[in-house]
Formats: C-alpha cells, structure tokens, sequence
C-alpha cells in the first residue's frame, strides 16, 4: 500500500477482509432530516465487519455547531469503543457519494493516526462489483486508542477571519455554486447565503465520477483546482457548509501531494450566522 495516497481499492479491502488490523468504519452521512437515517442505512447493508461511525456523534457535544472536533481524549474514546486500537490500519468508506468518508479520515490524520485509507468509491462500487455485504449491527471489542490534537490542520473562525487580512492562505469551498454565489437558500435555517470574501468554489461533487463513485485521476483533479484559481504551490484551507464535504477537496489536495491543507471545521454554518463576519456573493 502507498503511504502517500490515501486511497485504497475494493480488490484491496476484499483481500484484507479478515485481517485483523484492519477495521473497517461506515462513515455515511446526510444533511438533517434526510431518511432514512445513515445508521438505519448502515444495519441494512454494509461492508462485512464495518463499525457504523457516527460523525455527528464522534463531535463537540457542548458546541452548538454540527459536529465540530472534539477534543483528543473524546476522540480516543469513541474511535476505542468502535474498536480501534493505535496499531490498526483503518479503511473508511461512505455510501459512495463521498460525503463524509473523508471528513473521518481527516479526523483519523488529525488526531495523530496516519494509517488510515479511504475506499476508492465507497459502498457504491463494492456493491456494483458483486461483494458480499451483511445487514444488522456489529459489535466491535473495545480498544485503547490515545489521540493526540493536530491544531495545524484544522482552522478556526478567528483564524479564518485573520486570513481576509493576510491573505496567507486560499481558501477553496466544497458547496455548489449557487450556495456558494448566494443564488438560494441554505439548507441550514437561519443562515446568510454567500461565501467567505475572496474564497475560490470547486464543488466536491466535481472531483469524482458519479457513474461508479471513484475519484477522479490525479491529472484531472489538478485541472479542477486549477479550473478554480487555486495554485497548489500555496496554503489552501478547505471550507462547505459545516465542515464534511470540505474534507473531499482536502483528500484531493493530500493526494496532489499539497502539504497539510487545513480544514475550517466550523465552515459556512459558523461563518454565515447572521452576526458573522463579512459575506460576499456572486462568482469567485
């Protein structure tokens, strides 16, 4: 396995299986009040052995935000009473819509785990290849898994808000285009439309191949930024609507061999409050 691309294949996890450092974790995930549930999805259909990880639970409970980061010692014990230990190789996947597989792996990253992978097209393509999956819940034996908090790679509002002066660092948000021009609503309640000033859009669904789920080739992702006005020679801090699906253009970027790019956990559902800081509108 590469150690630079987080990526791995169905061929790969179907020969890892039952190997048993290698946990697998469901990390799909919805926007609220889409049915049916993510971890009623989870017990109809997963991957054989795969723990259901719950972004909104695997968060900072005591922010009202949408799961936000929690700290270390939370993090650690929720990834141990899923069953994974320091030692193991995780390999997340989503429903293959590349929502929040990623987001899990950033978190892994973040607190200090780097073995960790993402299933090239998620649940999608092994179900499209004919592999076996089982319905219900599995229950994993705990284990310890001490983390330790990254703060590079992930940025705060106050950092983001520092930025607008700075400059520093580009920022690339994953939502569509009209959310990110203010063209319509957001989906959250109560939220301004628009994008943080001088941020750059790529929506997320743009770097894969909604046909069989997998992420685009390399070449192709690097047009993409491109395409957007991102030089990868430079800081880029990922932002969307509540930090998920930003983490689909960090892999992008990890996989271009970007060092370190930041994710903004609070994101748009932080930023578009409405005693925000400034939003504009319209194209990048």
């Amino acid at each position: 396995m590469s150690t630079t691309d987080p990526l791995v294949t169905t061929d790969w996890l179907a020969a890892h299986l039952d190997d048993p450092d290698v946990k697998i974790l469901d990390a799909s995930f919805k926007m609220p009040g889409v049915l049916p549930l993510p971890k009623d999805d989870y017990l109809a259909a997963h991957i054989p052995g795969a723990v259901f990880f719950d972004v909104d639970a695997v968060s900072d409970h005591s922010n009202p935000l949408p799961h936000m980061f929690p700290n270390a010692e939370q993090f650690g014990r929720d990834v141990g009473a899923l069953g994974v230990g320091n030692d193991d190789t995780v390999v997340v996947y989503d429903a293959g819509g590349w929502v929040a597989g990623p987001r899990a792996w950033w978190m892994f990253l973040s607190y200090g785990h780097d073995k960790v992978r993402v299933l090239d097209g998620g649940l999608k393509k092994w179900r499209a290849e004919g592999r076996p999956v089982e319905s219900g819940a599995v229950t994993p034996r705990p284990a310890t898994f001490k983390a330790s908090f990254d703060a590079k790679r992930v940025r705060t509002m106050q950092q983001m808000v520092a930025n607008l002066e700075s400059q520093a660092e580009q920022v690339v948000d994953a939502r569509a285009s009209e959310r990110f021009e203010g063209r319509v609503q957001e989906p959250r309640p109560g939220l301004r439309s628009g994008h943080i000033p001088r941020s750059r859009n790529l929506p997320y669904n743009n770097l894969f191949d909604a046909a069989t789920g997998t992420m685009k080739p390399l070449s192709e992702l690097r047009t993409a930024f491109s395409a957007a006005g991102v030089k990868l020679d430079a800081p880029v801090v990922t932002s969307c609507g509540s930090g998920v699906s930003a983490a689909v253009l960090t892999l992008a970027l990890y996989r271009l061999g970007v060092e370190n790019p930041a994710l903004y956990d609070g994101s748009w559902s932080e930023w578009g409050l409405s005693e925000g800081p400034a939003v504009a509108t319209g194209p990048a």
